[in-house]
């Protein structure tokens, strides 16, 4: 028993240890690393908008084989976002007159009366308000504000953002906030909303911002329980954020195959296509439908209506009408396309055009830099972290214009495993596992089999 314990022992260390390795090394598992270049060193969060050769050395198509590491091999949390989520434009903000409101028992406050000079725009110019009979002032001094969102017109206001003096003392106090078209019913909006103001070790958190649901000409601010208010100095107004500009990129493929009105096309990366376009070298006018598949044996599915593409060439070289992209429904990252025209004899073998805006990866840096973004593997896969969660959290916190800081992609890639790493493994884990098992009923057998032999034999 000792032979075969001495026997297996190494074997079973260096299978140990080329498990571990292949658990610890992602360079074994990706195809090649871009070094990322940070703008700034001092940063919590980093985006990088994906270049086209990041697309075209991804193996799935949902990109989940993108990964930022560290310096010490960590996957850092991180998380593929549409392209007008992190490079939104901040949100607009505008300053909102506010007037001060009496303080009243939290039972009474339905009759106060409001006194209001408003001008022909039904903008509030001055505010008079007045406790109705039998009510009182409150014995804990507590107020509110009324705030005139009037001037936004028909804009929708997201939230407000409230802005007091500091007076040095913390505040911890919960508010409503109401609703009114004409300053004389009310609806609630919020209840329970926290107003913070802590300061300690030189650092302070603030939670000023109250959202919106749906729209309003009045808004006010009235404090719940024993929460006495601060000195209000200004309120704003904050618009919903503009859509983010993105440019569109456009991939031109010709025909890899033709054939009854048929035209068949490759395209060469995991790009996320949502739009379509049609050029030729003469003037057309066809109806086309686009098809895609990811699999050459897969059945083609449809990808657009059918659409009238047109070309007219017209004046001087150069000068020439054509129709509008075709917009897609929804976004379609497949290796396979496929054009069929209407009438199928007046169709010229076309140039598909297929239009992708650039999407990015945010991702939250932990440990040392360099950063670098691994690309291409069949078998790691990228756990989504909640980034646009984070990225909400943060501009509550602090500023409304926060936005990761922008990381970009540094020279030329470094090759990993290359193109190894693309294709599919065996699961040689769930072999290694099958094969030690049967080596342990070898080696039981042969021990049992030895003992038998050893078997004294009955005396006479």
């Amino acid at each position: 028993m000792k032979k075969w314990s001495t026997a297996l022992l190494p074997m079973l260390l260096a299978l140990a240890g080329v498990a571990s390795a292949q658990a610890t090394d992602y360079r074994a598992h990706y195809a090649e690393q871009w070094p990322l270049s940070l703008s700034s060193a001092q940063s919590g969060a980093y985006r990088v908008v994906l270049e086209p050769a990041i697309y075209r050395r991804a193996g799935r198509a949902d990109l989940g084989d993108l990964q930022v590491f560290n310096a010490a091999g960590q996957a850092l949390p991180s998380a593929l976002l549409a392209p007008d989520q992190p490079l939104a434009q901040p949100p607009v903000q505008r300053d909102l007159p506010w007037f001060a409101l009496p303080p009243l028992a939290e039972a009474q406050r339905n009759d106060l009366q409001l006194l209001t000079e408003r001008d022909t725009d039904g903008r509030v110019r001055r505010v008079e308000a007045r406790v109705g009979t039998g009510a009182g002032a409150s014995a804990n001094g507590q107020g509110g504000w009324l705030i005139d969102a009037s001037v936004m017109g028909q804009q929708p206001v997201a939230a407000l953002v409230l802005d007091w003096a500091d007076s040095g003392q913390p505040l911890q106090a919960q508010v409503q906030l109401d609703a009114s078209d004409d300053l004389q019913h009310w609806r609630a909006v919020a209840r329970d909303v926290p107003l913070v103001d802590l300061q300690r070790a030189g650092k302070r958190l603030l939670q000023r911002r109250l959202q919106v649901e749906g729209s309003a000409r009045y808004l006010r601010v009235l404090p719940q329980g024993e929460a006495r208010l601060p000195t209000l100095r200004s309120v704003l107004a904050e618009l919903p954020p503009a859509p983010a500009t993105v440019p569109w990129e456009w991939l031109s493929l010709e025909p890899t195959a033709t054939g009854q009105g048929e035209y068949t096309f490759e395209l060469d990366g995991r790009f996320p296509v949502s739009k379509a376009d049609v050029a030729s070298t003469d003037n057309s006018l066809v109806q086309w439908t686009l098809y895609s598949r990811d699999d050459p044996a897969a059945e083609w599915q449809r990808r657009s209506a059918p659409w009238i593409a047109y070309q007219v060439q017209q004046g001087a070289p150069g000068q020439r009408q054509q129709s509008a992209a075709q917009r897609l429904g929804g976004i379609w990252r497949d290796r396979y396309w496929k054009l069929v025209a209407s009438p199928v004899e007046t169709a010229t073998a076309p140039t598909l055009r297929l239009g992708y805006q650039p999407e990015v990866m945010v991702f939250l840096s932990q440990g040392a830099a360099p950063y670098a973004l691994a690309v291409g593997s069949a078998t790691a896969r990228r756990a989504e972290a909640p980034i646009a969660v984070l990225i909400e959290e943060l501009r509550q916190r602090n500023d409304p214009a926060w936005q990761p800081t922008l990381a970009r992609l540094e020279g030329a890639p470094e090759t990993l495993a290359g193109d190894a790493a693309l294709k599919p493994q065996h699961d040689w884990k769930s072999w290694l596992l099958w094969a030690l098992l049967g080596l342990g009923v070898l080696v039981v057998g042969g021990l049992a089999v030895s003992l038998l032999r050893q078997k004294p034999a009955p005396s006479a």
